[in-house]
């Protein structure tokens, strides 16, 4: 198999934070008497915190001033760490850890490419932060995706070139950084949301060793290869 960087973003993707992102933002939002659905959360996929904050507000049509912005974020950080504290391997989605494995096994490069700034908490909870070799979250980047910072970040750290990686995402954000940095990108979620994914699986469960195997022998430009 040709060395490749693999790089997984975290919520969505490895585990399901998603729904403990949801329940933080929607308490916020409504204690400051703006309504919170799960339409807008799918919004704020792989979007940081502080931009998150940003859109709520703008969706309230409301105005905080700085130290009130920043007490927002905290304590949103504050429930959201309540819930993952309670966190365990049985949150792992599934067949994530068969193909993290099964990348172990094969020798390749495994990067972890997240938003999220409790990526390596997250990552013990489940037992899984061994399994990478270098992770790239909100603590190490200052543009949010869609740009590809975070992405090209880590293709370094694991030292592969951009146009050896592969990543793994749940968001439309994220698809497009990974596109950005000519990566090869693979949707996990729906077709009709991640349509601009060179490819896309409901979860892992449909994603083989063989196919695997095939996109390490490709780059982004030769996938009608496949």
């Amino acid at each position: 198999m040709n060395k490749k960087g693999f790089i997984f973003d975290l919520d969505g993707v490895i585990v399901d934070t998603a729904k403990y992102h949801y329940l933080a933002w929607k308490a916020l939002a409504n204690s400051i008497g703006i309504d919170f659905t799960h339409i807008q959360n799918e919004q704020l996929k792989g979007v940081s915190r502080e931009s998150s904050l940003k859109k709520i507000l703008e969706w309230g049509n409301k105005t905080l001033s700085n130290e009130e912005f920043l007490k927002l974020m905290s304590k949103k950080n504050e429930e959201y760490l309540s819930y993952i504290s309670n966190m365990d391997e049985s949150e792992i989605l599934p067949d994530v850890t068969k193909i993290l494995n099964y990348l172990s096994q094969q020798n390749q490069p495994i990067a972890l490419g997240s938003a999220s700034k409790n990526s390596k908490q997250i990552l013990k909870k489940v037992n899984l932060l061994h399994q990478f070799n270098a992770i790239v979250d909100g603590n190490d980047v200052t543009n949010a995706k869609p740009d590809p910072e975070v992405f090209l970040k880590a293709a370094n750290r694991v030292n592969i070139p951009v146009e050896d990686c592969v990543v793994f995402e749940d968001s439309v954000a994220g698809i497009q950084a990974a596109n950005k940095a000519n990566m090869i990108s693979i949707g996990i979620g729906e077709v009709s949301v991640l349509n601009e994914a060179d490819f896309v699986f409901k979860d892992f469960t449909q994603i083989s060793s063989e196919f695997i195997e095939k996109i390490s022998k490709v780059k982004k430009k030769e996938l009608e290869k496949i």
